[in-house]
């Protein structure tokens, strides 16, 4: 466990722009939450992840930007909401952690050693090209994409034996209806990400010199 160890947190601001913009793409408040680490308590991950969800936003309350965007536990969450429901001040973490995931892919800082964002890209491809998962199709597809190419390989003729990995899948019909899905959920975060992102400061003109400019 020694290597999963992280360094102490550093309070770098109290509050800031990624509060702020956090609130406003998920919704929830994460400067509500007092430490009392009941989501930490309950949180199935938490040990084995660089840190726990209290701490995480502990360092959303305190803009640590890099340190938030970088942490391999908002990939390591399972969405299970444990957290959301154990906290006394209704802070939806869950929540968080799912703004959190896509603000660290549109920054690239995704921590190097997960391969959920990949996962999580291949899986929403199949949903919206098929209507529903080809679990052979799935795992092929991840496994050249992260080039883990026999990990659990060994796991892969029983899985066929009892039917877990079909070898081919009907497609679902409603395409349309798919793509049309897809795109409004990319506008809408389209829009959350113009609305938290400043606007560049405007353009001044010069004043002229107090003498007129005369000589």
């Amino acid at each position: 466990m020694t290597g999963l160890m992280a360094p102490p947190i550093e309070i770098e601001n109290i509050g800031g722009g990624l509060a702020d913009e956090v609130h406003e793409r998920s919704g929830a408040s994460p400067m509500r939450c007092y430490q009392c680490a009941k989501c930490s308590s309950g949180c199935p991950v938490a040990d084995g992840a660089d840190r726990k969800p209290h701490e995480l936003v502990r360092m959303v309350q305190t803009d640590q930007r890099q340190a938030v965007l970088t942490s391999r536990f908002i990939w390591a969450c399972t969405s299970c909401h444990t957290c959301t429901t154990r906290c006394p001040q209704q802070v939806d973490i869950a929540g968080m952690i799912d703004a959190l995931r896509e603000m660290s892919r549109r920054a690239a800082a995704a921590a190097p050693a997960t391969a959920v964002p990949v996962f999580n890209e291949i899986f929403l491809d199949a949903v919206r090209e098929r209507g529903r998962i080809f679990e052979l199709g799935l795992m092929l597809g991840f496994k050249l994409r992260t080039r883990r190419l026999f990990e659990d390989v060994d796991k892969a003729p029983m899985m066929l034996l009892k039917g877990k990995l079909p070898l081919s899948s009907p497609r679902v019909a409603g395409k349309d209806e798919r793509d049309a899905l897809f795109g409004r959920a990319a506008a809408t975060t389209l829009e959350a990400g113009a609305a938290t992102t400043p606007a560049p400061p405007a353009a001044t003109t010069p004043a002229p010199p107090a003498d007129g400019g005369s000589k």
